[in-house]
């Protein structure tokens, strides 16, 4: 039996749009020193509910300008995004900011967990910043969430006290704090070893399966019996 399966606090149905993820004509550049850098040509791509999306390609392909776009943390220089149908490309830095507490859960190579604060504090102050949850339920939640990924026991331990796989685990489960519909991931396996690895990519599966939309980017090659599908970026482009 899963993780998910013993352990599963509430999450909810994604929200009724079109797609979870759209995005048409997506274009962004960057000014280097050496001039204008286009990191992505015109993107067009739909994610539907309860997909679990792996986008693939070799490194500068423009997988993590992708993410990045998606999660509100950098803006297109041109075109359309809509996650859950609210056209976050329009939003300020103060909206995006308090959009992304509540609609996307976003899980990095490198965990960013904050290291002064335990692993269940990190779920907190997600949970605080965001408010999404009642105040009353937020400790046992937390609780649920890192049960649910195998790290409970390690709730009042800081991140540093943690091996790399639990702290990844510890930071999905943070991601998931304030139940987004929409779970991005940023080469989450790369610091991983095989064993857990495949817990992870195994969660992401269960998510999708529970009915949460996941993209992430990843270069592991041995991928398709989790994913819903795969797209493959090369020198910005869908290919």
């Amino acid at each position: 039996m899963s993780l998910l399966q013993l352990h599963q606090p509430r999450i909810s149905a994604p929200v009724e749009t079109a797609h979870p993820i759209e995005l048409r004509g997506v274009v962004k550049e960057y000014e280097t020193p050496a001039g204008s850098f286009t990191a992505l040509r015109g993107i067009d791509l739909d994610v539907q509910p309860g997909e679990f999306v792996a986008v693939v390609g070799k490194s500068g392909s423009g997988k993590s300008t992708l993410l990045n776009l998606l999660a509100g943390i950098d803006r297109p220089t041109a075109g359309e995004i809509f996650i859950n149908g609210t056209p976050i490309h329009t939003l300020s830095e103060d909206q995006v900011a308090v959009w992304r507490g509540r609609n996307v859960g976003v899980v990095f190579q490198f965990f960013q967990l904050l290291p002064t604060l335990t692993v269940q504090e990190n779920l907190l102050l997600a949970m605080d910043f965001c408010t999404a949850i009642p105040t009353s339920q937020r400790e046992s939640r937390s609780l649920e969430l890192l049960e649910m990924v195998g790290v409970a026991d390690q709730a009042d331990k800081l991140p540093s006290a943690l091996s790399g796989g639990q702290q990844q685990r510890a930071a999905i489960a943070r991601a998931l704090a304030n139940d987004p519909p929409v779970l991005v991931a940023d080469e989450p396996t790369g610091n991983l070893d095989t064993a857990n690895a495949r817990l992870v990519l195994e969660l992401f599966q269960q998510f999708a399966q529970a009915g949460k939309t996941v993209l992430m980017v990843t270069h592991e090659r041995e991928i398709s019996q989790y994913v819903s599908r795969s797209i493959r970026l090369a020198d910005g482009q869908i290919v």
